[in-house]
């Protein structure tokens, strides 16, 4: 019986993984029909723009949903063209006037350019650290570093982390902590961030590799103040 029972439990686990990734595709494709559903607020404005067409009510939707994308790829073949930096310009003009919808757009506008930069200036650029809060042999936490240079306060050097939150790692906080608890992580952002996706069960240290070893920040030459 015991032998029974192990077997269905390994088959179980095996099909774990799938069965998990089919419930959160089933809620996300869910949650994306609630907004944008033909019985939405969206979807009975895409509808709208299809009714000049057809009066079935599904046709009038894919049909609105069909505008609405030519009207986006227009747009992003416009903002790749030259007239990009002036359309830009446009938008923001009008949106940072609208009371309060204004500083809500600009802080949007800031994440989704951190987001999009293919530079190196965005997130790829920034640096996996370990804190240890309190020194070494302290708590420590993976962060990002966003900027190597060190800021001062109060005449100590401090460096601003972004700790992500698990298993969602868009959200998290802003600290800021003293240069000495920083030491550089030998891992990359995607590594990283799989660390906080999997709560933890995707280990940040191999055995039998260098990557838990770390070595100290350098900080740099010039401090700027605050």
């Amino acid at each position: 019986m015991t032998s029974i029972f192990r077997t269905f439990l390994s088959g179980l686990i095996v099909l774990l993984p799938v069965a998990i990734t089919l419930v959160l595709v089933v809620w996300l494709g869910g949650w994306v029909y609630t907004f944008v559903g033909p019985s939405s607020v969206v979807g009975r404005l895409l509808a709208a723009l299809g009714f000049g067409f057809t009066t079935t009510p599904l046709f009038a939707y894919l049909i609105g949903i069909a505008i609405f994308a030519g009207v986006v790829f227009l747009l992003g073949v416009i903002v790749e063209s030259r007239l990009q930096r002036h359309l830009k310009g446009l938008i923001d003009s009008v949106m940072q006037r609208l009371p309060l919808l204004g500083s809500v757009y600009d802080l949007i506008k800031r994440f989704v350019a951190l987001m999009d930069r293919k530079d190196g200036d965005g997130l790829k650029s920034m640096s996996p650290v370990w804190c240890f809060f309190g020194g070494e042999g302290g708590a420590g936490v993976l962060a990002l570093l966003p900027s190597p240079e060190p800021i001062s306060i109060s005449g100590a050097s401090y460096f601003a982390i972004l700790v992500p939150s698990a298993p969602v790692p868009v959200g998290g906080g802003l600290i800021y902590v003293p240069a000495a608890w920083i030491k550089p992580a030998d891992i990359g952002v995607d590594a990283l961030m799989s660390v906080y996706v999997s709560m933890g069960v995707v280990s940040p240290v191999r055995t039998g590799d260098n990557r838990g070893v770390v070595t100290p920040v350098q900080p740099a030459p010039q401090l700027t103040g605050i």
